[in-house]
């Protein structure tokens, strides 16, 4: 007479065990770890001037939605400004650029503009912005 054994069935629950592991040690990680990546040096964000008046003199430039470009309120092409505003900074070497871009307009209409600014020596350069309504 031949008896059958029952066979163990330790593989299953050793998987188990083993995702359990690697869930804690997962769950364990992105508890202690930074979700953000951090500058190697200390930065110190701009503070936001909102509800003062706006400094007098400088030039204003409009930025459409679509990307048109006017200075001081007169229409013209992106180097038609730059030929401009390189003119009025010669004169005036402590031009002061107001940036008054429409809500919707696409950060690559705006900040070629005020990179180029602060390539030919315009030192400050002031964002239009309108602060958010009090309930």
């Amino acid at each position: 007479m031949k008896l059958n054994r029952p066979r163990n069935n330790q593989d299953s629950e050793t998987i188990i065990a083993l995702i359990d592991v690697v869930f804690f040690l997962l769950v364990f990680f992105m508890i202690i770890g930074r979700m953000d990546a951090t500058a190697p040096f200390t930065v110190e964000p701009p503070i936001a001037q909102s509800g003062k008046d706006m400094p007098a003199g400088g030039a204003t430039v409009a930025i459409s939605q679509t990307g048109a470009m006017a200075l001081d309120g007169f229409e013209m092409t992106r180097g038609e400004l730059e030929a401009k505003l390189t003119i009025m900074l010669g004169q005036d070497e402590t031009l002061r650029l107001r940036v008054n871009a429409h809500r919707d307009a696409e950060l690559r209409h705006v900040l070629p503009l005020v990179g180029w600014a602060e390539g030919i020596g315009v030192r400050d350069v002031v964002l239009v912005v309108t602060p958010t309504p009090e309930p």
